[in-house]
């Protein structure tokens, strides 16, 4: 049975959405983007992998406040959520974030992944796209890199192939902050990252890198999800 009393938070969410398609038509007309409101309640992560794989979805693009202080040790926030649980690509826009043309990406790694060439694919492409150069970052905390290490290493240089590209190695800090300041230093247009899945006792005990940078960093943050198998078994912090 169908209630011809209108229910107010639908009211609201489809205003919502009617206002910011204005918005955009307003202020960024195209003649080539095409929009569709969609105005769904259910569990966010399980709503965007359902479009994701119902429309073919290639993106999924947020915003994100940030957080500081004690706030990201007990706030959650939904592009976190969705940045560990998306089956496409993210895109992630900082608050107050002004476009600039891409043209240097940062790329960290710690070389425990033999990284699979059709998701790392989703990194190289926009790097192609864009003419720009990809930083491949190790931040060294304690140890020298393993044989895997090394092997993962070069497997990653035969990814990138002719994309410009420079492997960086920082010791001395820790990270997230060795990526945080690189970024700032070397005024790195788009930080991107491959995000594999934590264990169990991962989620429960330790924060995640990239949960960390997505609550600081003022660039964008493009995050494509790994699936490949962790090949090093050296205990290590370094990422």
């Amino acid at each position: 049975m169908f209630s011809a009393i209108p229910d107010v938070e639908v009211d609201i969410s489809v205003a919502g959405l009617e206002h910011t398609l204005t918005k955009i038509n307003d202020q960024y007309h195209h003649p080539q983007h095409h929009f569709e409101l969609v105005s769904a309640f259910n569990i966010l992560t399980h709503e965007i992998n359902d479009l994701v794989a119902t429309k073919g979805i290639d993106l999924i693009v947020m915003g994100t406040q940030g957080a500081t202080g004690a706030k990201e040790l007990f706030l959650g926030s939904n592009t976190v959520y969705v940045l560990r649980k998306a089956e496409a690509p993210v895109l992630v826009i900082p608050e107050n974030c002004s476009f600039t043309p891409v043209q240097r990406m940062l790329f960290p790694t710690d070389y425990k992944t033999h990284y699979k060439q059709k998701e790392l694919q989703k990194i190289t492409t926009v790097a192609k796209m864009c003419n720009a150069s990809i930083t491949v970052l190790h931040v060294k905390e304690e140890y020298d890199l393993s044989d895997e290490q090394l092997a993962n290493k070069e497997h990653l240089a035969h990814l990138l192939g002719a994309i410009p590209h420079i492997f960086v190695e920082e010791k001395g800090k820790l990270m997230p902050n060795a990526v945080i300041d690189y970024i700032a230093q070397k005024q790195i247009d788009l930080l991107a990252m491959m995000n594999r899945k934590h264990s169990f006792l991962d989620r429960l005990f330790v924060k995640h890198n990239v949960d960390q940078l997505s609550f600081h960093i003022q660039v964008p943050l493009y995050v494509v999800r790994d699936t490949a198998k962790v090949t090093s078994r050296e205990t290590s912090k370094a990422s």
